[in-house]
């Protein structure tokens, strides 16, 4: 265990530094570009921080343990909303901007709930047992293009105002967003494998290993990367970030390996994991829309109700 504890020690050094060049990566090929940075939020640097998440679902299927692929998305898709947002507002009010509450956060709501009612057979239906097959997940690719088709008809339609500030070359940009992603894969690597050894030498079980250490460790590059750039005042990249990977884990990290490699049977879904998923969507849609702004007590909020579900998944 003494192993596995120095492991993830080093795997928070790799990735909390990953972090950092990453945000800078991107916030230069935004500024190269002239893209705007809610786009680079909801794409480079979403789908840099899922890559984990999408590499633990592919692994847990090969091994044939769905509910761990489940669990994981399930429980990314709360901590990003309730810990890293509440995080990221405690450092800073998070200034939110009308296309996102309009649009971004509403498709983030579709998804949670297009998710939910896949899994739940046995709901409508009393004769079937809950599953997720094939179909299931080209239905969640299908409306993940639709979402992908949306950020290239805003990335022709919008563009950043270009300020005067310092830039960074488009090769090191490059550089440092290929840095930025290898060392979280790796950092989250190192942080989910010895966090699960030492979770399995204390006894915990299956479900919460799934909901908790390994949701939290694939949710890490999430977590650094949005404090990251709330601290150097990229609140579009830390809110596009969180949505943009909610969304991924829904549309990729779920929807594709199980198109490819098969179905998820006889699942054991806890209808309270699934209105947690959603009601932490619709939350984070009401704080938005009331203000345009993620406020420090609204924050407090988030980290509140992440101490409850988490009090009930550990001793409920």
């Amino acid at each position: 265990m003494i192993i596995d504890i120095i492991l993830l020690i080093i795997g928070f050094v790799i990735l909390i530094k990953g972090a950092d060049i990453f945000v800078s990566g991107a916030s230069g090929l935004a500024s190269n570009f002239k893209m705007p940075k809610m786009l680079i939020g909801l794409t480079i640097v979403a789908f840099g921080t899922s890559a984990p998440e999408f590499a633990v679902s592919v692994s847990s299927l090969l091994a044939n343990n769905g509910d761990m692929v489940l669990g994981n998305v399930i429980g990314s898709n709360i901590l990003n909303v309730l810990l890293i947002l509440g995080v990221a507002s405690l450092v800073h009010p998070l200034t939110v901007k009308d296309n996102t509450v309009k649009k971004e956060l509403p498709i983030t709501i579709l998804f949670s709930t297009l998710f939910a009612v896949l899994l739940t057979d046995h709901l409508f239906d009393k004769s079937l047992v809950n599953s997720f097959t094939r179909s299931d997940g080209i239905v969640l690719i299908l409306f993940f293009l639709i979402f992908i088709y949306y950020l290239v008809s805003m990335m022709k339609k919008k563009k950043d105002k270009q300020e005067n500030e310092e830039k960074i070359t488009l090769l090191k940009s490059f550089i440092f967003t290929t840095l930025g992603i290898l060392a979280i894969i790796f950092g989250s690597d190192f942080v989910v494998d010895s966090s699960s050894n030492i979770a399995v030498s204390l006894g915990v079980t299956q479900r919460m290993i799934s909901l908790t250490i390994i949701a939290l460790g694939t949710s890490l590059p999430e977590l650094v990367t949005s404090v990251v750039a709330t601290k150097k005042g990229e609140y579009d990249i830390a809110i596009g970030n969180v949505v943009g990977s909610n969304i991924f884990n829904i549309g990729v990290v779920i929807g594709i390996p199980v198109a490819i490699i098969g179905s998820i049977s006889n699942i054991n879904i806890n209808a309270v994991d699934l209105i947690m998923m959603m009601g932490a969507a619709v939350l984070l849609f009401m704080f938005s829309f009331k203000d345009y702004r993620i406020s420090k007590k609204e924050g407090a909020i988030f980290l509140l109700l992440f101490i409850l579900y988490y009090t009930y998944v550990i001793f409920g």
